[in-house]
């Protein structure tokens, strides 16, 4: 590894491929100064981040890339969509789509090795595949970034070059959650038992329902992400001393990212070992709870696409899905409000109309109730779906179309 200013960036970026194909850190943990050295020297290059936020840079010559789209990418004419389960990411750098050179975000030196920090997830794979194909590796190191342990230390021989920057990371404050969300979080909640491991991600109803959790005992964490729910878990003594803390990226505030800091209880781990249905489904009462924008009658859900077009993927629900309805004990809950209040429509329909995303939950849940659907029939399904998670004002027509499409 050779340690150079910012202004020795432009030689190293001038001498890549044409067209290369560059993989970042993605999440909340963008290397600005690289991406935007890269950006003013090479003119044509295709970018792949997972869940990129903004900014970034856009302009004609740039192709976007991901297997999951966020905000700096969404909507994007120069996207490329790449369909795939999170843990499925690493099979493509490998085979399908070799990155030339990868640019992260890390920790400062701390012995030989530098830190991911708070973005694990698909680098190791990108580093692993750039490098069997002669491509670079270059960090920016910065005194704010956590070091984490686990998969996300790299040693200074798998990092060609090293650039010293001190910027703040993105931060997340959680604010007040909202009636809805904590209606849903207090469903699921009352029915997850003490030594459960648990899976949620980002958003209202995951923090409601770690809201909800506090007083639990001997909880796991085997999760995608975590944020500052988890923290306050810790905090109020509801998680497993004696169980590591796996994930494999972080979003929250600057005390959830001391908290992580050479933290030995907290791994944080590659995607397609914290993200494999396998490992998932060996955890003890695995418990996953996932969004979606519409759930149908066959117990179908769209999590990823609004009026056809692609708004996030696949992403990591599909994997851990699959795991915890595999686990001894396990359950998977598919969460949403039943009623859409900006679009003015039921979440609940009878027939997905937008490709589907997952099949197959334990539960279906939403303020109005939690529809059992795993080991019961269609019919029961259907039923289920209707009287206890779909709004009122809908139940009469879902009805009658549940009898037209032969359900009950």
């Amino acid at each position: 590894m050779r340690v150079i200013t910012q202004e020795q960036l432009a030689g190293i970026f001038s001498a890549l491929p044409k067209n290369p194909r560059v993989v970042a850190s993605g999440n909340f943990a963008t290397p600005q100064v690289l991406l935007n050295a890269l950006d003013g020297q090479v003119e044509h290059y295709r970018l792949h981040m997972l869940n990129a936020q903004k900014p970034i840079p856009n302009r004609p010559g740039i192709t976007y890339e991901t297997a999951f789209v966020g905000p700096g990418m969404r909507g994007a004419e120069n996207l490329n969509y790449i369909p795939s389960r999170l843990s499925l990411v690493p099979v493509l750098f490998r085979d399908h789509y070799q990155p030339d050179v990868v640019l992260l975000h890390t920790s400062v030196q701390r012995f030989d090795t530098v830190s991911l920090g708070t973005e694990v997830n698909i680098l190791p794979a990108a580093i692993e595949a750039a490098r069997a194909r002669g491509g670079i590796v270059i960090a920016q190191a910065n005194p704010q970034m956590p070091y984490t342990y686990g998969d996300a230390q790299i040693y200074e021989n798998e990092i060609d070059y090293l650039v010293e920057v001190d910027e703040p990371l993105p931060t997340h404050d959680p604010g007040p959650m909202s009636d809805l969300s904590m209606q849903i979080g207090d469903r699921i909640a009352a029915v997850v038992n003490n030594g459960s491991t648990m899976q949620l991600g980002i958003g209202g109803v995951p923090d409601a329902v770690l809201a909800g959790l506090t007083k639990h005992k001997g909880l796991r964490i085997w999760t995608e992400m975590f944020s500052d729910g988890v923290l306050n878990l810790f905090k109020a003594g509801a998680l497993n001393a004696e169980i590591p803390l796996t994930s494999t990226f972080i979003f929250g505030t600057r005390e959830l990212y001391d908290w992580v800091d050479l933290n030995r209880s907290i791994r944080m781990m590659r995607t397609e070992r914290v993200n494999d249905p396998g490992a998932i489904a060996r955890q003890a009462q695995m418990t996953s709870v996932n969004a979606a924008l519409q759930v149908d009658l066959l117990d179908q859900a769209n999590a990823s696409r609004i009026n056809h077009k692609i708004f996030s993927g696949f992403g990591g629900s599909t994997d851990f899905i699959v795991g915890a309805l595999h686990a001894r004990g396990g359950r998977s809950f598919i969460a949403l409000p039943s009623w859409h209040p900006k679009a003015d429509v039921s979440t609940i329909v009878p027939v997905l109309a937008e490709p589907v995303t997952s099949f197959q939950h334990s539960a279906v849940v939403t303020e109005n109730g939690m529809a059992e659907v795993f080991g019961h029939s269609q019919k029961e399904q259907a039923t289920n779906i209707i009287n206890q998670a779909a709004h009122p004002s809908v139940r009469e027509f879902l009805t009658e179309r549940a009898h037209h499409l032969g359900l009950i």
